[in-house]
This record gives structure tokens, sequence and C-alpha cells, in this order.
């Protein structure tokens, strides 16, 4: 990864005004729960032991602003210099991905006007007489504004009807425009990579991409506490396969990557910013090839509060707390080895999302089998944490 890893390149462009926490692995010791300040990296564990715990907390942003003589630990250019693994000392700290305990969930087929564009263009075959038929019958129901369907709504459930009777109906309509979202475990707790580390893709994928997403962040009480960047690592032809292989597909070495913070929510962010965010995508492969993109949260179908509320409920609760992706507009298409191939990563991508208000999360790309193990689980976790005299 060429690209300097720096507090400008990094940091909320109003850092100054932002609450972030982060995870550090400190040599030696372990992860550290800490502060990420312009000035330097703070170590938390006097205000909470995990960050599961520090979202738990009634106001964490105040519990994070409240605490006093917080020790540093390391400089935060040093530290985001070492974040990169290409150029990583081990005997020196590094970022983690900012999430410990939590559950990591995701929700799918957010953005209804991309996904029925798809089912048109999957339906139509390359046939454009049919393809203006089906989009003909579609907006006879809902007018030519495609992204006005509510999800659940007597008009989607009318549109649905109409979309039977053309033949085009999927399960990914039924989950977009249905009453029930979809939302699926992403991957399992501890194993996201975080900031600088490589992200996987499975040897035996041929068609794959990032999905560049924001990712919320919510304690037990199904309170939404902040928000963070993430990658959802996405296997296209696993999934187009068969929608039963999506663990297959989603779930896999290095397949989630968070961070590099969570911002979390206080009097200069909230979730009316999480709603308006626009974020950035690129991917540069080693071959001179690069790809940009973006994703609009002003045209997500479902409200993230809405997508929360279907992810804990008093039908499945989270004692840890859980993180979850939104989802994504973004679905390449540009062509990267010839006409008509479309997009499919590389080993050696460098897939940075960004957003002015949480930064940028910057990733390598390599094969699932030979990223970085993951060994550092839940009882490695629980160990450590009694050997510092910690629970």
């Amino acid at each position: 990864m060429a690209q300097a890893f720096t507090v400008q390149a990094h940091l909320p462009e109003d850092h100054q005004k932002a609450t972030l926490i982060g995870r550090l692995w400190q040599p030696e010791i372990g992860p550290i729960l800490v502060k990420i300040q312009a000035d330097g990296v703070y170590d938390l564990t006097s205000v909470a032991v995990t960050s599961s715990q520090l979202l738990e907390l009634d106001n964490p942003a105040a519990a994070v602003n409240k605490a006093t003589s917080l020790p540093r630990l390391a400089s935060l250019e040093d530290v985001l210099h070492n974040s990169n693994i290409e150029n990583r000392d081990t005997s020196r700290p590094w970022l983690l991905a900012p999430i410990d305990l939590q559950a990591v969930k995701a929700s799918g087929v957010t953005f209804v006007a991309s996904m029925l564009e798809r089912v048109i263009e999957e339906q139509a075959r390359g046939d454009a007489a049919k393809a203006d038929s089906v989009r003909q019958a579609i907006t006879a129901v809902i007018g030519d504004n495609l992204s006005s369907v509510v999800p659940g709504s007597v008009e989607a459930a009318r549109l649905k009807d109409v979309l039977l009777e053309q033949g085009v109906w999927s399960q990914y309509l039924e989950v977009g425009i249905g009453p029930d979202a979809e939302i699926f475990t992403k991957a399992q707790p501890l194993s996201s990579v975080g900031l600088g580390e490589e992200v996987g893709i499975h040897p035996k994928s041929s068609w794959n991409n990032p999905e560049p997403e924001i990712v919320l962040a919510i304690n037990s009480r199904a309170e939404v506490v902040g928000a963070t960047l993430g990658n959802d690592v996405n296997l296209r032809d696993f999934e187009g396969r068969s929608a039963l292989l999506l663990g297959k597909a989603k779930d896999n070495n290095a397949s989630s990557a968070i961070g590099p913070f969570i911002r979390l929510f206080d009097v200069h962010f909230n979730i009316d910013h999480v709603r308006r965010a626009e974020l950035a995508m690129q991917v540069d492969g080693t071959e001179g090839f690069t790809l940009k993109g973006s994703s609009s949260m002003s045209k997500i179908s479902r409200d993230p509060l809405e997508l929360a509320s279907h992810a804990i409920n008093a039908n499945h609760q989270y004692p840890d707390g859980l993180v979850l992706f939104l989802g994504t507009m973004f679905a390449p298409t540009q062509d990267r080895f010839g006409p008509g191939q479309g997009f499919t990563h590389q080993v050696g991508d460098i897939v940075t999302i960004s957003t002015p208000q949480l930064g940028a999360l910057v990733n390598r790309v390599n094969y699932t089998d030979k990223v970085t193990p993951w060994t550092f689980g839940l009882s490695a976790f629980i160990k450590n944490l009694a050997k510092r005299n910690l629970v």
C-alpha cells in the first residue's frame, strides 16, 4: 500500500470535534481500548475494558470525553503508519478493528432503485423490447421514480403482483421491497480486520467485489451509539449460484473489514449525519487499473434505524451488542480485462472506502488462505484479560 497512512488521510475532516474510539494491539500486552486524537492514542481501560462494555454505558461519548489523565500510549502518526501490514514492525503497536465482543451482522438489498434495475436487466436478457415492457409495467404502478417504493407498503405489494405477472419476481426483491429486511451474520466476534490489514477473497471465486458501507454500532438495549466504515467483501459467483451459499459468499477469513475507528454519537455527530453520508470507494490494481464508485445513504430504501430494529428486537437480543453493515448501492460493472467481462478483484488490489465524517478505511486484497490466520478468538481474549487482571 504505497499511500501514506497519516492523520490527514484517515481521520474525519472535523476530527477536532469527533469522539473517536478504537482498539490498539500493544505487543507483549494485547488489545487495548483507546481514545483517538490527532496528538496521540490514549488508554481507555479506566473507562471500559472492551469496546462492547463502553457502548453499554448510558452516554459513551460523554464518558470518554469526561475521562481525564488517560495514559498516552503512542503517537497517532506512528500507530497509523504501523497499521499498514506492508511495513509493520510487530514490536510496535498497530490498530485493530474497533469492535470486540459484538456480533457482526449485515443487511442486504437495501437500495431499491439499483436492485430493481438489475432485475430488469437480468430478466430482459439483452432484449430492449422486453426491458421496456417490464419497466413500463413497473412505472405504471409506482411512477417514474423506482426509489419511491416503501418496503412493506401496500404499494410495494402491488408492485410484487405486477412483477409476478411479468415473471420477474426473485428472492432479492422479496427482501428488497417486502416487509422483512435481509439481516445475516457477516462474521464472528473478533474476526473482523482493521485499517491496513489484508481482506480476503476465496481462491475459487472468479467474480467478487468490495462493498463500501456504513456500519452502525449498537448496544444491547438496541441503542445506536455510533458509526464506522466497513467493507462487506462479497463473492458474487458463490451467491449467484445459490442464495443458500450466502454464508460461503460472505463469511470467510478477513472478509469483514471495519474501521479505522468508531465515531460515537454526540452533539457534533448523530444518525442524521449517517442518513446524509456519501461514501466514496476506489480500487487500485497492481496493473494500473483504477475503479471509482460511490454509495449515497440518502438513497437507502429503509431508514438505518429501521434496519437496526430488524436486527435487534424482542425476538432477537445481543447481550454484548452488535454492529450492523447497512448495505450498499455500489455494484461494480466496469470492465477490467476486456469488453463485457465486468469487474472482479485481483490479489494486491488496494481498496479505499471513505466519507468526510468517518475518515478512510484502506485494505489490500489477498486470498483467504493466504491472509494472516485468525487465531485470537474469544478464549484467547478472555485469557488475556484475566492475565491482566481485567476480568
